[in-house]
């Protein structure tokens, strides 16, 4: 089970951190999406089991930073000079176990998401 947490109302600009909780150790890649209204699920940003590897979308590049804690089954996503368009439910999910997940089709565990909503 994956519990995300963290979302809310902010202005543009400002800063955001969701966490993702899962109800026990994995070693998979895990990864965070998101959904605007009347868009598909797309990527934000995944890591690797160990942390040591990340990816991310080109839209958030730069201002996103994915990081897990192991010991502690946690998943975050620190979120910097957020813009209008970010809004967003943002999921996380549990990927491959080896190598990054990309695409929805990766990822088979997802949490029931949080808002995010940035105001211009």
């Amino acid at each position: 089970q994956l519990v995300e947490s963290g979302g809310g109302l902010v202005q543009g600009g400002e800063s955001l951190r969701l966490s993702c909780v899962a109800s026990e150790r994995t070693w998979s890649s895990m990864g965070w999406f998101r959904q605007a209204p009347g868009k598909e699920r797309e990527f934000v940003a995944s890591i690797s089991g160990n942390g040591l590897n990340t990816r991310y979308a080109d839209s958030v590049k730069g201002r996103f930073t994915i990081a897990r804690n192991n010991d502690k089954n946690t998943l975050d996503l620190q979120m910097s000079s957020l813009k209008p368009e970010d809004t967003a439910v943002y999921y996380c999910a549990k990927g491959p176990l080896h190598g990054l997940g990309l695409s929805v089709g990766d990822f088979d565990y997802w949490g029931q998401g949080t808002q995010v909503t940035v105001s211009s």
